[in-house]
């Protein structure tokens, strides 16, 4: 007799949990050694107090109802309940905050290889840090956590969620037509873009910078190469490079072009890549606004690592997976 469970959903046995429990472990002490102290949220929020992030992306995919009929809703996503926390138990606390979490989060999916509707994830939030330093403190502490995994090929793909907004009203793009070119660029659809653009009254020179500055990417050098407008807009980039540990600044590959789906990233943004894994280990970025709106105005920063994605890329690695999984 087969009894299913939900697509997007698994049953994990004894040999993968133990192996899931050593990375979890790993991760754990990494983010405590660089000071961040760790928390837990209910999966269950209410959601009138998730929506003030005002994100449809990041809507609660699973809503039900309490005893007096209020609207309750499973967590998409730790940051906002965190922003939450932080503007309620930590009002009158001296900032800057470091917390650290390993918690399920679920999501709605189009059941497809890679996707789960419930996700084991492990990040830190830094509240109330400003750019650069708080960028490069999290950049630091996400590269030598994974380090501690013993994760030996993956880089960490840095952008500014910011830049492509700043460039296309430099460039005199009307705003009804940014939100067309910001989702494909969202979608990594280059080919989507360029139609986008061509569409739109604009001189030769601003259509290219738009088409093809987002497709810069690699070392330093991308930051000193960007033309003409784009150059001006790289100065946040270029303070946090400059500011990077050697061995994090190894690990890292400036992505013009790197903007993540989530809308309440407002600076840096960065992903983690492992040939171990077809898709992003994790990623996260800077979310200077979104304390804001539950109440305490504080700058952020955080990321976020898929446990089981950190896995799969760890048993991917040749020789990677048994010096952490023994």
């Amino acid at each position: 007799m087969i009894h299913p469970i939900p697509s997007g959903t698994r049953d994990v046995l004894p040999d993968e949990m133990r192996e899931l429990r050593l990375i979890s472990d790993a991760l754990r002490k990494g983010f405590e050694d660089h000071g961040y102290r760790e928390v837990y949220t209910p999966a269950l929020e209410y959601e009138e107090v998730l929506g003030r992030a005002e994100l449809a992306e990041a809507a609660p995919a699973y809503r039900l109802f309490d005893e007096t009929g209020a609207a309750l809703a499973l967590r998409s996503d730790m940051t906002p309940p965190i922003a939450r926390l932080v503007s309620t138990r930590y009002q009158d606390a001296r900032p800057p905050l470091r917390f650290c979490y390993l918690a399920h989060c679920y999501r709605r999916v189009r059941p497809a290889r890679g996707q789960s509707r419930e996700l084991l994830q492990a990040g830190i939030e830094l509240i109330g840090a400003p750019a650069p330093e708080g960028t490069v403190e999290v950049l630091t502490a996400l590269c030598r956590t994974l380090d501690g995994t013993g994760l030996k090929d993956y880089r960490v793909g840095l952008g500014d969620a910011s830049l492509f907004g700043a460039l296309m009203a430099r460039l005199g793009v009307p705003e009804h037509r940014r939100a067309a070119l910001l989702g494909a660029l969202v979608r990594r659809d280059f080919v989507l873009l360029e139609r986008l653009v061509g569409e739109i009254d604009i001189d030769a020179q601003a259509r290219r910078t738009l088409c093809e500055g987002p497709q810069l990417r690699g070392g330093i050098e991308v930051l000193q190469q960007a033309p003409g407008p784009l150059a001006d807009a790289l100065a946040g980039m270029r303070e946090v490079a400059g500011r990077l540990p050697r061995d994090v600044a190894d690990r890292v590959i400036f992505d013009l072009g790197l903007v993540r789906e989530i809308g309440y990233y407002t600076g840096a943004v960065f992903e983690v890549y492992d040939p171990g894994l077809g898709a992003p280990l994790g990623g996260g970025g800077r979310y200077d606004e979104l304390l804001g709106r539950f109440g305490r105005p504080l700058p952020a920063v955080g990321f976020a690592i898929g446990v089981e994605k950190l896995h799969i890329a760890l048993a991917g690695e040749e020789r990677g997976s048994g010096a952490m999984l023994r």
